[in-house]
């Protein structure tokens, strides 16, 4: 899942992209849900590319097998700044103003380890 919040983007999707893009242009937020597959990639080149993206604040990784998420924010010297959320947490997506309890993220997961 990806959040932009650019202005023109506002336009209807089909002046945005075409109709065989996967992606969205300027994304803000990425959050990505890991699997074993995908979870070496996801941490490495794809965010090393995501970096790139002046747009791009906040990136958050959830684990499957485990209530456990993973969040990288930039920072004003474009550092990225790690915080990891359990259970019981609340977690705070900075870059659209927008927390909640870290369970309403597994709401339809039954089979965690």
């Amino acid at each position: 899942m990806a959040v932009t919040c650019d202005d023109a983007l506002a336009k209807p999707l089909e002046e945005n992209r075409r109709s065989d893009e996967d992606f969205i242009l300027y994304p803000k937020l990425i959050i990505e849900v890991l699997s074993d597959a995908t979870e070496a990639f996801d941490r490495g080149d794809k965010f090393a590319d995501y970096k790139s993206i002046s747009a791009f604040t906040e990136y958050v990784l959830i684990y499957q097998k485990q209530i456990l998420v993973e969040q990288f924010q930039r920072q004003a010297d474009n550092l990225w700044m790690p915080q990891v959320y359990r259970a019981g947490d609340t977690i705070a997506f900075a870059s659209i103003g927008y927390a909640c309890a870290i369970e309403t993220l597994y709401e339809n997961v039954t089979q965690l380890r």
